[in-house]
Protein backbone atom coordinates (compact mmCIF):
# COMPACT_ATOMS: atom_id res chain seq x y z
CA UNK A 1 0.00 0.00 0.00
CA UNK A 2 1.43 3.67 -0.89
CA UNK A 3 0.74 5.81 1.76
CA UNK A 4 0.23 9.78 0.28
CA UNK A 5 3.91 10.57 1.25
CA UNK A 6 5.32 7.88 -0.93
CA UNK A 7 3.54 9.35 -3.45
CA UNK A 8 4.76 12.88 -3.27
CA UNK A 9 8.17 11.44 -2.86
CA UNK A 10 7.52 9.49 -6.76
CA UNK A 11 5.72 12.06 -8.15
CA UNK A 12 8.46 14.54 -7.56
CA UNK A 13 11.48 12.48 -8.29
CA UNK A 14 9.01 11.78 -11.85
CA UNK A 15 8.69 15.81 -11.87
CA UNK A 16 12.66 16.31 -11.65
CA UNK A 17 12.90 13.80 -14.75
CA UNK A 18 10.55 15.61 -16.28
CA UNK A 19 12.61 18.95 -15.78
CA UNK A 20 9.00 20.32 -14.61
CA UNK A 21 10.65 23.09 -12.11
CA UNK A 22 7.25 23.88 -11.10
CA UNK A 23 5.83 20.69 -9.68
CA UNK A 24 9.23 19.68 -7.97
CA UNK A 25 9.76 22.50 -6.12
CA UNK A 26 5.91 22.72 -4.98
CA UNK A 27 6.54 19.25 -4.12
CA UNK A 28 10.13 19.96 -2.92
CA UNK A 29 8.59 21.76 -0.17
CA UNK A 30 5.40 20.63 1.21
CA UNK A 31 7.86 17.41 1.58
CA UNK A 32 9.98 19.43 3.42
CA UNK A 33 6.96 20.49 5.73
CA UNK A 34 6.05 17.39 6.13
CA UNK A 35 9.28 16.14 7.83
CA UNK A 36 9.22 18.91 9.79
CA UNK A 37 5.63 18.02 11.22
CA UNK A 38 7.04 14.58 11.62
CA UNK A 39 10.06 15.60 14.20
CA UNK A 40 8.43 18.06 15.32
CA UNK A 41 6.94 16.60 18.59
CA UNK A 42 8.64 15.11 21.42
CA UNK A 43 9.92 11.86 19.33
CA UNK A 44 10.19 11.11 15.41
CA UNK A 45 7.11 9.42 14.20
CA UNK A 46 5.64 8.95 10.53
CA UNK A 47 2.32 10.83 9.76
CA UNK A 48 -0.58 9.18 8.64
CA UNK A 49 -2.41 9.95 5.41
CA UNK A 50 -4.80 12.20 6.99
CA UNK A 51 -2.19 13.98 8.68
CA UNK A 52 0.23 14.44 5.52
CA UNK A 53 -3.67 15.47 4.26
CA UNK A 54 -3.70 18.37 6.89
CA UNK A 55 -0.36 19.57 5.93
CA UNK A 56 -0.72 19.34 2.20
CA UNK A 57 -4.19 21.54 3.04
CA UNK A 58 -1.96 24.02 5.03
CA UNK A 59 0.48 24.39 1.84
CA UNK A 60 -2.45 24.77 -0.25
CA UNK A 61 -4.03 27.59 2.03
CA UNK A 62 -0.48 29.14 2.55
CA UNK A 63 -0.42 29.58 -1.82
CA UNK A 64 -3.90 30.80 -2.44
CA UNK A 65 -3.14 33.43 0.67
CA UNK A 66 0.16 34.11 -0.87
CA UNK A 67 -1.51 34.34 -4.28
CA UNK A 68 -4.10 36.85 -3.15
CA UNK A 69 -1.44 38.91 -1.67
CA UNK A 70 0.66 39.46 -4.50
CA UNK A 71 -2.41 40.06 -6.40
CA UNK A 72 -3.55 42.69 -4.41
CA UNK A 73 0.19 44.11 -4.72
CA UNK A 74 -0.02 44.22 -8.03
CA UNK A 75 2.33 41.80 -8.55
CA UNK A 76 0.78 39.65 -11.10
CA UNK A 77 3.67 37.18 -11.80
CA UNK A 78 4.14 35.67 -8.16
CA UNK A 79 0.30 35.73 -7.86
CA UNK A 80 -0.19 33.27 -10.84
CA UNK A 81 3.36 31.26 -9.41
CA UNK A 82 1.07 31.05 -6.08
CA UNK A 83 -2.33 29.95 -7.67
CA UNK A 84 -0.30 27.17 -9.59
CA UNK A 85 1.54 25.61 -6.76
CA UNK A 86 -1.63 25.87 -5.37
CA UNK A 87 -2.86 23.42 -8.24
CA UNK A 88 -0.23 21.38 -7.96
CA UNK A 89 -1.13 20.68 -4.41
CA UNK A 90 -5.00 20.37 -5.19
CA UNK A 91 -4.49 17.05 -6.81
CA UNK A 92 -3.63 15.47 -3.72
CA UNK A 93 -6.61 17.07 -1.39
CA UNK A 94 -10.13 15.37 -1.28
CA UNK A 95 -12.44 16.97 -4.09
CA UNK A 96 -13.64 20.43 -2.78
CA UNK A 97 -17.40 20.82 -2.06
CA UNK A 98 -19.40 22.48 -3.99
CA UNK A 99 -21.24 25.90 -2.24
CA UNK A 100 -24.51 23.79 -3.24
CA UNK A 101 -23.34 20.63 -1.64
CA UNK A 102 -22.12 22.72 1.59
CA UNK A 103 -25.17 24.62 1.66
CA UNK A 104 -27.30 21.54 2.09
CA UNK A 105 -24.68 20.12 4.70
CA UNK A 106 -24.97 23.34 6.80
CA UNK A 107 -29.09 22.90 5.94
CA UNK A 108 -28.90 19.57 7.87
CA UNK A 109 -26.45 20.81 10.68
CA UNK A 110 -28.37 23.66 11.49
CA UNK A 111 -31.91 21.81 11.53
CA UNK A 112 -30.02 19.24 13.62
CA UNK A 113 -29.06 22.18 16.36
CA UNK A 114 -32.57 23.67 16.13
CA UNK A 115 -33.95 20.15 17.17
CA UNK A 116 -31.45 20.10 20.06
CA UNK A 117 -32.76 23.74 21.14
CA UNK A 118 -30.17 25.73 20.03
CA UNK A 119 -31.00 28.34 17.42
CA UNK A 120 -30.35 31.79 15.93
CA UNK A 121 -26.76 33.31 16.02
CA UNK A 122 -25.92 31.79 19.25
CA UNK A 123 -26.02 28.36 17.37
CA UNK A 124 -23.29 29.23 15.24
CA UNK A 125 -20.91 26.77 17.75
CA UNK A 126 -23.13 23.92 18.06
CA UNK A 127 -23.93 23.92 13.90
CA UNK A 128 -19.68 24.32 13.43
CA UNK A 129 -19.44 21.42 15.59
CA UNK A 130 -21.87 18.94 13.88
CA UNK A 131 -20.79 20.10 10.18
CA UNK A 132 -16.94 20.31 10.88
CA UNK A 133 -16.71 16.58 10.55
CA UNK A 134 -18.70 16.11 7.90
CA UNK A 135 -16.92 18.42 5.74
CA UNK A 136 -13.22 17.91 6.81
CA UNK A 137 -10.75 18.91 4.22
CA UNK A 138 -13.40 19.33 1.52
CA UNK A 139 -14.25 23.08 2.39
CA UNK A 140 -11.94 25.70 4.07
CA UNK A 141 -12.71 26.46 8.09
CA UNK A 142 -13.86 30.13 6.91
CA UNK A 143 -15.98 29.24 4.07
CA UNK A 144 -17.76 26.55 6.19
CA UNK A 145 -18.20 29.73 8.95
CA UNK A 146 -19.89 32.09 6.21
CA UNK A 147 -22.22 29.71 5.00
CA UNK A 148 -23.33 28.74 8.74
CA UNK A 149 -23.62 32.18 9.46
CA UNK A 150 -25.87 33.24 6.67
CA UNK A 151 -28.36 30.26 6.99
CA UNK A 152 -28.14 31.01 10.71
CA UNK A 153 -29.31 34.78 10.51
CA UNK A 154 -31.41 34.10 7.15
Amino acid sequence: MTTLKSKLQEDLTAAIRERDELRSSTLRLTLTAITKEEVSGTSARELSDDEVQKVIAREAKKRREAAEAFAQGGRAEQAEREKAEGEVLAVYLPKQLSDDELKEIVAQAVEEAKAAGAEGPRAMGQVMKIVNPKVAGQAEGGRVAAVVKQLLTG
